[in-house]
């Protein structure tokens, strides 16, 4: 089966252009960027915007550092994908089948598929919401709204990626229009801390220190919550402040771990491809996945932890009214908080009760809690999307706050559902073996897509552990192995010939992939270890396939090379 075929025009120009000055060099690739911006149309989707979101509430500037770290990572990782597949020329499916291990190429192409499938679902649902709840208010609660909105949104997509599949004038079609989404996400976000720094709210001395990195912070909590766990004295004190550091050591993992998916390594090698960039390209490639994804990335989640620290960090006047009671519509958030505490708290007074009893004295003893528990659970409630639109619709005036919100967030879930649907078509051509095949990826594309539409009716409070507990599992056990496997072709001598990094330079891409390689396995094991579905161990199951790819891969690898030496 043939490779896909490199743009010769362009390594004329490359080669023309390398005796040429800096400047000369940066123009041309300006021109020429593109599957760097795709990833980021997928990796600023509701992962990024939710754990950007709980950063600002949770730690208010003091994390700042940790999403542009996890991105930098990822990019490390990413580079050393584009520099085998640049290298070789080779589609990484087949490449990791015959130097690596079938299994670990399948198991990659099922878990990018998955993902694809699960996480176009909630992206259906934040772009609904962006609309009903921001954008166009009298449409909210107005169930066929749910259903209009998604269709605009699958036929929007759908287009798109047609045009993509057109021919090369269509790719570049495509890579504007992304790049465009990803300019307006950027600049949505980018504006709402505009307006809070014309408000004298923000602290810029605060949030440039937020971008010193600080272990501690992970662990400890932030010390404006660290202040109000102290208010409500030594025994609750202990209580919230351990409740404080579990939920702060899991989601700033999670947070840490939306930089970079599965799918998205998946993407970037055929990607490029399709471009038809070869060797001659990886100065592009390195300039592309710096302008193209860590600007972005790193501009949209810095602005959206600022916007969210500034409105909600150790504040609780959206979930308390003056006199500690809780203000109307807000009650399931703060009483899920309130009675987590109060049953650790009170464990003895509610000893022996259950049922309607049960829920009846946690109720009591909630509504009795003193003031200073009562405002630190309103600090620790759960902000999303929608709250933080509502909160920042006041500083700039009726009704604009909320949509230069909205139009960033319908932006977020627009230009994810695209690349989401992208993939998969390519997953789809692979898995049939018909790579190139412009019909075949198509169908491959809708498959999320309209998976995606029936959000609604799939994506529900009871369904998300069915779905999102397996694919977050498989996906995240799976990363790694993914990391680990380019870590391995990078070092194959078989594969790479001549293009396989030598001396310091080898030292130095192995010392950072394995860094990389390590921090998203231990990232990985984190955030499945305690995942459950139902009373199945889905989490450790997971850890568990994690150890047995990663021997597979090195046995496979080892077997392989002898094969090749022989």
């Amino acid at each position: 089966m043939s490779e896909p075929e490199v743009n010769q025009q362009e390594v004329a120009e490359l080669e023309a252009l390398s005796t040429q000055p800096l400047g000369a060099r940066l123009k041309y690739y300006t021109k020429k960027t593109g599957p760097g911006w795709l990833q980021a149309a997928i990796t600023l989707g509701g992962g990024s915007l939710a754990g950007a979101l709980f950063l600002g509430v949770m730690m208010g500037y003091n994390l700042m550092w940790l999403q542009p770290l996890a991105m930098i990572l990822g990019v490390v990782m990413l580079s050393a994908i584009a520099y085998v597949t640049l290298a070789t020329g080779k589609r990484p499916f087949a490449a990791i089948n015959e130097h690596v291990s079938p299994v670990l190429g399948w198991a990659w192409l099922i878990a990018a598929m998955m993902a694809n499938i699960v996480w176009c679902l909630p992206q259906f649902a934040l772009g609904t919401g962006a609309v009903q709840q921001n954008l166009i208010p009298s449409l909210e609660g107005v169930k066929a709204t749910e259903w209009i909105v998604g269709v605009v949104l699958l036929i929007a997509a759908a287009l798109v990626v047609r045009a993509y599949d057109s021919d090369s004038k269509g790719v570049k079609i495509f890579e504007g229009i992304l790049k465009t989404m990803v300019g307006i996400v950027v600049v949505s976000f980018f504006l709402v801390v505009v307006r809070l720094t014309m408000m004298g709210d923000l602290n810029w001395g605060e949030i440039l220190t937020g971008f010193i990195p600080n272990l501690s912070d992970i662990r400890d909590p932030a010390p404006a919550i660290e202040v109000a766990i102290a208010a409500t004295g030594e025994e609750s004190g202990a209580i919230w402040r351990e409740s404080v550091s579990s939920v702060q050591k899991s989601k700033v993992i999670a947070a840490f771990g939306t930089a970079v998916g599965i799918n998205m390594t998946f993407l970037l090698p055929y990607s490029m491809l399709r471009k038809g960039w070869g060797g001659h390209h990886r100065g592009l490639a390195i300039f592309d996945l710096g302008t193209g994804l860590v600007i972005p990335f790193v501009i949209a989640t810095a602005c959206i932890v600022i916007a969210a620290a500034s409105q909600f960090h150790a504040k609780t006047n959206d979930i308390l009214n003056e006199d500690g009671t809780v203000i109307a519509g807000k009650e399931p958030g703060f009483a899920s908080v309130a009675d987590k505490f109060v049953s650790t708290r009170y464990a003895t007074d509610l000893n022996g009760l259950e049922g309607k009893a049960l829920e009846a004295k946690v109720a009591e003893l909630r509504d009795a809690l003193p003031l200073e528990d009562r405002r630190m659970a309103a600090m620790l409630v759960d902000r999303k999307d929608s709250d933080l639109a509502k909160s920042l619709s006041s500083l700039a005036g009726p009704g604009i706050g909320k949509i230069i919100f909205g139009i960033g967030v319908l932006g977020m879930a627009l230009s994810t559902i695209i690349i989401l649907m992208l993939i998969n078509g390519f997953c789809l051509c692979e898995a049939m073996g018909r790579p190139g095949d412009k019909k075949l990826h198509f169908l491959g594309s809708l498959i999320p897509g309209f998976i995606g539409l029936c959000s609604p009716y799939i994506w529900t409070a009871e369904s998300k552990a069915a779905f999102a507990v397996p694919t977050s599992v498989i996906g995240s056990s799976l990363l790694p192995i993914a990391y680990f496997i380019f870590l391995l072709m990078m070092n194959s001598k078989k594969l790479l010939g001549n293009a396989m990094p030598t001396g310091g330079k080898r030292v130095i891409w192995n010392v950072l992939m394995f860094i990389a390689t390590g921090l998203a396995t231990f990232g990985s094991i984190w955030a499945i270890k305690d995942k459950n579905l139902g009373s199945f161990p889905m989490g450790k199951v997971g850890i568990a396939v994690l150890a047995i790819l990663f021997v597979i891969g090195i046995i496979g690898f080892i077997s392989k090379n002898k094969k090749d030496a022989t």
